[in-house]
């Protein structure tokens, strides 16, 4: 058995790894010889509709390509933060283990992650790729079961899987096999984490493998809460039998784990690009979240009272079911099918900024309605910690949302296709792609919680006189009110696509075309919301207009088409060296919550044309992986909504224009010396929206933005990450080391532009040693220089969102993070 080999990727891709005598990343056998690899020779399976996958080195688009090994030199703090081994795919890993915002340069996202697919072999987890409160890779966690992931950037995607135009990923899993494999590491971090993992692979009978293997961990996080940051785990098993003209592939997973929504602290902003410390808060370990606001309960949860907890936070409980067949059928016949069940919970239990900090005095008696304050009598109130004790009015207070999302999804879907080599070189593939699935939604949205303004605050309550009456501003929790949007919807949906792809080798050329027809069809029947007096009590003011389902339901009925293409040409100019260009169109489905839900009729599709071009060469010295785009979007939709997050006026119509490079490289300039940079340049602005856009600010007040020519929101210009590496070998091991900088260039935080988030650098670093055949340690460490560095401001505020003496309300990366793992390989 070959001993573990270190492939130092840091940030970087695949691509660099084959500067290593590693095995290459390919349907072989796991137990393929070091010495079979072959320089940009990895079979890659996702975006293509050729049988058994097309080589990287043909592949006529982006795609990046990691096995096991390389994403855990990535240093991702998640499975989304893993992402940025892409170049051009920016994610917000800033909020913890999910709910990352994940944007791909050139294309407007600003939240969530509605143009990126996550797939587990080959079938998309969900049948849209976001909802609100809710992003695919919620769904998903990275352990050792997996086998290797493929990243694809726009190009063919259109038309495969469920025709995502921006970006998918795709988790393949490891697999048993006949000579059994397995390993068991446990990790231990500065954040209070303990981990295990494990796997085993192993052979069931004759031509029959298995694999079992999973985590669980526990940690108080570095912005430790109080209680359990994260906690939980995932168990997934497979079972795989080789036919003698082709492979099935059976397998389950089950998640249960929940984990800390991270919400934005205080910060000071001077000028565009510095951000410093709020007294009393530490920006790279704080947080609000503590044990004095754990629990509550919600008296405006639909149907009844709800008791909800921060620690549950915004986690899932979710099982997965799938069957994947491939065959060869023979006279140049192939079939392949891809099933997926899965069904379960993805609920969220946050804090959401409402308005800037200030004094307990000011916010009572003198800022003004609607700037967070109160408008009370001078001198009538009286202020009371939840649990006993006066508030000084000059206590720093703040009041932010505690809010409580249910999410029951339910998803179904089927991706069949039979190709036909029609003649030499020539083969056509028609795909059927099949999708149902269902939301049951239930939501206490808008509760306004008043707090102190310091890490793990504590609730306050208010009541006050005014004409010879006590009125209860608060409840006994704290809460200022019941909520303002407080929903329940049931969904569901239906796509149906069918695609037709043509590939066409003529020599060194690979020419591929290929056309997508998709038709959904959705209803969304949401509950109508009557602003009910709960006590019928009108001193108690917290519960005298709360939105309340009044038994009776509105539909909201979706049906779209959409027709997606592409067509690319790749030719091989050396065994070593390619050089591709593809074009093509792809559109966008509303999905229950955005656009669906409130729109009759549906606002226009969102669409979007790319062109890109890319090099691709590989040489003993030096490997480059390089592409450059412009990417064009039409009917971008802008809701705007007020401090609660319930949707205020008009939805706003534009689009974008955007041009970018993205590349990977690695030089090797002496022998275990690699030098490796990955990274993008993206140029993109708003268009087709001249006028001066209305809002309303909680902070600064009314006014308006021209958002034309604004550079697309959340995405820095540049962003880039170096990683030097240095392996050292002994009779019976190696070390390695290396060492990542990262620089993320100047970005905002919406589409006004109006509030910078700076740029910042980072350092990571990593140390792997292999001793014998079974040992591994690993040392890891990210943002070793604790770096400030903002992804997000309030995401409720258009516009500038500092306010007095420049605070601002904003989500910082995490400090300082060190992890050390041992791991035994069989």
């Amino acid at each position: 058995m070959n001993k573990p080999c270190f492939r130092p990727v840091g940030l970087v891709t695949a691509t660099a790894a084959t500067l290593l005598p590693c095995a290459a990343i390919a349907a072989a056998p796991p137990e393929a010889p070091a010495s079979d690899a072959q320089p940009l020779e990895e079979i890659v399976v996702t975006g293509t509709a050729l049988y058994g996958g097309v080589r990287k080195l043909d592949a006529s688009y982006s795609i990046t390509v990691a096995d096991s090994d390389m994403i855990k030199e990535a240093n991702a703090k998640s499975t989304a933060d893993l992402l940025k081994i892409s170049p051009g795919l920016w994610p917000e890993s800033s909020g913890g283990q999910t709910g990352a915002n994940i944007e791909i340069a050139g294309i407007p996202g600003g939240g969530d992650a509605p143009y990126f697919t996550m797939q587990l072999n080959g079938s998309p987890l969900y049948g849209s790729p976001t909802l609100s409160f809710f992003e695919g890779t919620t769904l998903f966690r990275v352990d050792d079961t997996v086998e290797r992931v493929e990243i694809v950037q726009g190009g063919p995607s259109v038309v495969f899987g469920d025709g995502q135009m921006g970006a998918t990923a795709n988790f393949i899993l490891k697999r048993g096999t006949p000579t059994p494999t397995g390993s068991l590491a446990l990790t231990s971090g500065t954040e209070g984490l303990w981990r295990l993992d494990g796997f085993y692979g192993f052979p069931l009978a004759q031509g029959w493998n298995a694999s079992v293997g999973g985590f669980w961990r526990t940690s108080n996080g570095v912005r430790d809460p109080g209680f359990k940051a994260d906690e939980g785990g995932q168990l997934t098993a497979t079972v795989s039998h080789e036919l003698e003209n082709g492979s099935v592939l059976v397998y389950a997973r089950v998640l249960n784990d929940r984990n800390q929504f991270i919400t934005p602290i205080p910060l000071v902003q001077s000028g565009t690009d510095h951000f410093s410390a709020y007294p009393g808060f530490d920006p790279l370990t704080s947080t609000y979240y503590g044990p004095a606001i754990q629990h509550v309960t919600l008296p405006g949860y639909p149907g009844a009272d709800n008791s909800a907890d921060l620690a549950d936070g915004r986690g899932a409980k979710f099982a997965f079911y799938g069957f994947n067949l491939d065959m060869d059928l023979g006279s140049g016949w192939t079939l392949a099918d891809r099933l997926l069940f899965d069904s379960g919970n993805a609920d969220t239990n946050a804090l959401f900024s409402g308005s800037n900090p200030d004094t307990l005095a000011n916010e009572l008696y003198t800022t003004p309605t609607g700037f967070g304050g109160f408008g009370l009598p001078a001198g009538s109130a009286t202020a009371t910690y939840v649990g006993g004790g006066a508030v000084d009015p000059n206590q720093s207070v703040i009041h932010q949302g505690w809010w409580h999302i249910h999410k029951h999804l339910e998803n179904i879907n089927n991706d069949f296709r039979l190709s036909k080599e029609l003649f030499t070189g020539n083969t056509l593939t028609a795909g059927l792609y099949l999708a149902h699935y269902t939301d049951d939604d239930k939501w206490a949205l808008g509760n306004q919680m008043l707090m102190t303004n310091t890490p793990n605050a504590r609730p306050i309550t208010v009541s006050y006189g005014s004409g010879g009456s006590t009125y209860q501003l608060t409840d006994a929790q704290g809460f200022l009110d019941y909520g303002a949007y407080n929903i329940a919807e049931h969904g569901q949906a239906d796509n149906v696509a069918f695609y037709l792809s043509d590939s066409w080798r003529v020599g060194p050329w690979l020419f591929d075309a290929s056309g997508r027809h998709e038709h959904m069809g959705a209803a969304n029947d949401v509950c109508n919301l009557v602003n009910v007096n709960r006590d019928g009590d009108p001193l108690t003011l917290y519960d005298n207009s709360v939105p309340t389902c009044d038994g009776s339901t509105t539909r909201y009925n979706y049906s779209q088409n959409i027709t997606s293409a592409t067509v690319g040409a790749n030719y091989e100019i050396t065994p070593d060296s390619s050089a591709y260009v593809r074009a093509n169109r792809g559109g966008h489905f509303d999905d229950f919550d955005n656009g669906i839900r409130g729109n009759t009729p549906a606002a226009p599709l969102q669409t979007l044309r790319n062109v890109e071009a890319g090099y691709k060469y590989r040489s003993k010295l030096f490997v480059v992986d390089v592409s450059i785009y412009r990417k064009q979007f039409d009917g971008l939709q802008y809701q705007p909504t007020d401090s609660s997050g319930a949707p205020v006026g008009s939805v706003l119509l534009y689009g974008s224009d955007s041009r970018g490079l993205n590349l990977r490289a690695a030089l090797t300039p002496v022998e275990n010396l690699t030098l490796q940079l990955v990274g993008n340049y993206m140029d993109g602005h708003y268009t087709h929206r001249n006028e001066c856009v209305p809002y309303t600010n909680v902070v600064t007040g009314p006014g308006c933005a021209r958002i034309d020519g604004v550079q697309l929101q959340r995405q820095p210009k540049l962003h880039y990450a170096f990683t030097p590496s240095y392996r050292m070998p002994w009779d019976k091991g190696d070390a390695t080391v290396f060492v990542t900088a990262t620089h993320v260039g100047p970005h905002t935080q919406d589409q006004s532009g109006l509030q910078q988030l700076g740029s910042y650098d980072t350092l990571d670093f990593g140390v792997v040693v292999n001793e014998g055949a079974h040992w591994q340690a690993r040392l890891q460490g990210t943002n070793m220089t604790n770096t400030i560095g903002l992804t997000e401001s309030n995401s409720r505020i258009f516009g500038s969102a500092a306010g007095t003496n420049g605070v601002i309300l904003a989500r910082p990366i995490e400090g300082r993070e060190v992890n050390l793992q041992v791991k035994y390989i069989l």
